[in-house]
């Protein structure tokens, strides 16, 4: 940890006065607050958050420190990172190194010794909103950042963070083979698929629909990713063609918002997100309550799903958002929450094992 000052301005011009942790300068982004306990790694390799500045509310992050197996995903993609306290001597078995050695290492900016709890008060008051972590010769242009900060928007999220070329994971003694549609998926999905038998390959976000049907895939799978949905148009014209397929299709959070638009869904920004490791759900076939992990900032709205097209099999019980859907041609049902991050631990790990029964049917057909 840096004993460089470093500064939070926020859009609507509250200062909070911390140390630098991370690189030092300036970095702009939609400042937005994550309430896990554990698994900072995973939040800062999330391509969900790209363009974003995460808090974390838990005051100490850091004590376990990182290694390469908790990654998931190429590089990290926050705009920024800000802590209560960092902690700077950490200690784990699989531990290989320190928390701001690896935000150094991944070129991000970051900030601590704040009152976060103030700031996630802030961003739960007023909605969420625009900010810069800037050092000290950056906030002495205080009118001038300002200005950046409020014309900063996120653009081309999906093309930002997708993959060049498609990838291929064979499992031991493959029996199915599904296509991923990487948004910004995180490795974890794949390794869920790869586990229960699945050869995966990861596919272009843009990727055409005819090249991957022509592969003849068993399933296709959606990932996470960022952005707001609604920009996605190409993206959500080609999941137009998958819904005509008779191909299996299951969603995950972006991917769930995507599929929900291709059938004539709207969605909706939500005022600061669901973002964290404790979200209650109700699945509503099962009739039985789940804790997920989630982080998204938009949610598609239940009166606007076609009665005829789909209903909603998942609902959040902290607020009645829209949490999973499944459609009625039979072969697609998409969720909001994030069934490979391990919240339960397992809770939720039972939506991939429905995925794999889908395939098996049709395969006997």
């Amino acid at each position: 940890m840096s004993e460089e000052k470093a500064y939070l301005l926020l859009a609507d011009g509250t200062v909070f006065e911390g140390s630098s942790i991370g690189l030092t300068g300036t970095t702009i982004g939609e400042i937005v607050f994550n309430t896990s306990m554990t698994g900072y790694e995973e939040i800062l390799t999330d391509a969900s958050y790209y363009g974003q500045i995460v808090t974390q509310t838990y005051p100490l992050i850091g004590n376990y420190g990182v290694n390469d197996e908790d990654t998931e995903s190429r590089m990290s993609w926050v705009k920024g990172y800000i802590v209560r306290e960092e902690c700077d001597l950490p200690s784990n078995f699989r531990c290989e190194g320190g928390l701001d050695d690896f935000l150094q290492k991944q070129n991000i900016i970051g900030l601590c010794g704040i009152d976060t709890r103030r700031l996630t008060r802030i961003i739960r008051e007023h909605g969420v909103m625009n900010g810069a972590i800037t050092n000290k010769s950056g906030f002495e242009n205080k009118d001038v950042l300002l200005d950046l900060i409020h014309t900063y928007t996120i653009k081309d999220a999906i093309k930002s963070v997708t993959i060049d070329k498609k990838i291929k994971t064979e499992a031991k003694d493959g029996k199915f083979n599904v296509a991923l549609l990487d948004y910004g998926y995180k490795l974890n999905i794949m390794r869920s698929l790869v586990k229960r038998g699945c050869n995966v390959t990861v596919y272009p976000a843009l990727t055409s629909p005819d090249e991957i049907i022509k592969e003849a895939p068993d399933g296709i799978m959606l990932s996470n990713g960022p952005g707001d949905p609604a920009e996605c148009i190409e993206a959500i014209e080609n999941l137009k063609v998958f819904s005509g397929s008779q191909i299996p299709v299951f969603g995950i959070c972006l991917g769930h918002q995507l599929l929900a638009l291709a059938n004539g869904a709207k969605t909706v920004k939500l005022k600061y997100g669901h973002r964290g490791a404790n979200h209650p759900v109700k699945d509503l076939s099962h009739d039985r309550t789940y804790i997920t992990s989630q982080n998204h900032g938009y949610a598609v709205l239940a009166e606007t799903i076609d009665e005829n097209i789909g209903s909603v099999s998942h609902v959040n019980l902290n607020d009645g958002t829209v949490e999973g859907i499944k459609y009625k041609n039979g072969h697609m049902f998409t969720v909001q929450f994030h069934p490979e991050a391990s919240p339960g631990p397992k809770d939720s790990a039972y939506l991939f094992d429905e995925f794999i029964s889908m395939m098996k049917e049709r395969s006997c057909k």
